[in-house]
């Protein structure tokens, strides 16, 4: 890829693969990718959002569903697809507060399933298949450092996935592995919230954070294509929170 050509953040030629690719930031990110010249792959659990999802996206994307705690069906989606050039891994369903009183170990646990072993497993079956240059990029969030009361799984789950990229980046070397961590973000993730819950938290969030507001999926998306288009970068976090970091 030619300098001029990394500046613009292109993917011309390139395959790219998503797995969450169906709604939220995934499919944000399949918007972009496509935009940027490539080739995509989206998988997700259930066929008829992959079939949702190619509604609005163009003819160069095409996908699969996917469960991502099946190995055996996440190597043979693999071998299916081949060689390609980027992995984003977007997959996870909406982490609710667990308070450490009371707590439910088992549904502490399940919250690492898809967000954390998902992520392992298909990043351990894609590694073949990618190309010289390639890279990975995993998603964790700005509960790693920025947590509040009630988040003490969340915040590790997304702790465990930001570790697990930087000690991939070391393994998988040339390879590039970085992981990007949202703030709060206007997406299908706190669809487990009423709508007038979920705007008056938009509200709250905008207020105390120097952006002045909350994250659109697709302020994020841009972060997974950086990612996938800046050669020199790897091990490394990309934190998309509005400043959140800063109060």
């Amino acid at each position: 890829m030619r300098l001029n050509e990394r500046n613009h953040m292109s993917l011309n030629g390139t395959r790219v693969v998503i797995i969450g690719g169906t709604s939220g930031i995934g499919l944000a990110t399949a918007h972009a990718a496509l935009d940027a010249g490539a080739e995509v792959v989206i998988a997700s659990s259930r066929q008829s959002s992959i079939d949702a999802a190619l509604g609005e996206l163009s003819a160069a994307a095409t996908g699969h569903a996917l469960d991502v705690l099946d190995p055996a069906a996440v190597g043979a989606f693999f071998d299916t697809v081949g060689e390609f050039d980027h992995l984003a891994y977007t997959a996870g369903e909406p982490l609710g507060l667990l308070p450490v009183a009371g707590l439910d170990i088992a549904r502490a646990r399940a919250f690492f399933e898809v967000r954390y072993f998902g992520a392992l497993t298909a990043v351990s079956a894609a590694a073949g298949h990618l190309r010289p240059g390639g890279s990975i990029t995993l998603t964790s969030g700005a509960a790693r450092t920025r947590p509040g009361a009630g988040w003490s799984v969340a915040s590790s789950v997304c702790g465990a996935t930001t570790s697990l990229a930087t000690a991939l980046a070391v393994e998988l070397a040339p390879i590039r592995v970085n992981v990007v961590e949202p703030g709060v973000v206007r997406s299908p993730l706190w669809r487990g919230m009423s709508a007038e819950d979920q705007e008056a938290m938009y509200r709250q969030q905008a207020a105390a954070l120097p952006a002045g507001r909350v994250g659109e999926v697709d302020d994020v998306a841009q972060a997974f294509v950086y990612s996938m288009t800046q050669t020199f970068m790897t091990g490394t976090s990309i934190p998309v929170d509005g400043g959140a970091l800063l109060v």
